[in-house]
């Protein structure tokens, strides 16, 4: 049996979770570990479809709303929709994210916008909506920012993706400092790599390998892998952590150069 003051800690229930790009990799997983400790969940992307048969299929109580979090008035209208139907969440997670693999010099303005809009100014959009609801019907809160530790490093050919998650830190860093005063905490996850459907072949090649070797634990990241950090900073074992970067990546941060 699970001790109760621990239970306290990590478990979730009664709690109302909104996840954004959880339609697949690690906002899916992550919704989905929410809805196992008990939480309400409600997925958001702009594949409305798709999550409301992710939805069906995943456990507890989950629902869908569309979102394009680069656009101020999407964001809103999915707020309406979710407070309308649960409540106002009192977890959110900013998980949409894309990024274009090519030189710096071969990136495009429209390239360094569409990154910079889903990544940073997205999530932006999405912790200030519903900061500021939060703050409206007097509710305490998490918001959690899922950066990378590209914010903190660099790699070539993803500059735009670099450069929009060390601005992503940083907002975190500084809605922590403006927010804590409401008792709404903000804090970032910074996963190094993690083995997805998306990258599993990259991970796998002959060039994943030579990255793998790099990494002091010499291996890569499993979506399991985040499980316990996540449920640390949304749950009240972390209620007196706000502004914090949490890496998950094995050590590669602190890999010697």
């Amino acid at each position: 049996m699970v001790d109760a003051t621990l239970h306290k800690l990590f478990g979730l229930e009664g709690k109302r979770a909104l996840v954004t790009g959880a339609s697949s990799g690690l906002g899916l997983h992550c919704a989905r570990i929410l809805a196992l400790a008990g939480a309400e969940v409600v997925l958001a992307s702009r594949r409305i479809d798709r999550l409301r048969d992710l939805a069906a299929g995943m456990p507890g109580k989950v629902s869908a709303v569309a979102m394009e979090v680069s656009d101020q008035q999407s964001v809103r209208r999915a707020f309406d929709e979710v407070c309308a139907c649960i409540g106002m969440p009192d977890i959110i997670l900013n998980n949409a994210g894309v990024t274009i693999t090519k030189p710096a010099l071969e990136q495009t303005e429209a390239d360094f916008d569409a990154v910079l809009d889903t990544n940073l100014k997205g999530g932006w959009l999405v912790a200030t909506e519903g900061a500021r609801r939060l703050v409206a019907a007097g509710k305490t809160g998490v918001i959690i920012n899922t950066a990378s530790i590209l914010g903190e490093r660099v790699a070539g050919a993803v500059a735009p993706y670099a450069i929009s998650k060390a601005g992503a830190v940083q907002a975190t860093k500084a809605l922590a400092l403006e927010l804590a005063r409401y008792g709404i905490r903000v804090n970032a996850l910074l996963p190094g790599y993690v083995v997805t459907d998306l990258n599993q072949d990259f991970l796998n090649s002959e060039a994943g390998e030579r990255l793998r070797q790099r990494i002091p634990s010499r291996r890569f990241g499993e979506l399991t892998d985040l499980d316990a950090p996540l449920l640390l900073l949304v749950g009240d074992g972390g209620r007196h952590i706000t502004g914090a970067t949490l890496a998950v990546d094995g050590g590669h941060l602190v890999s010697g150069l």
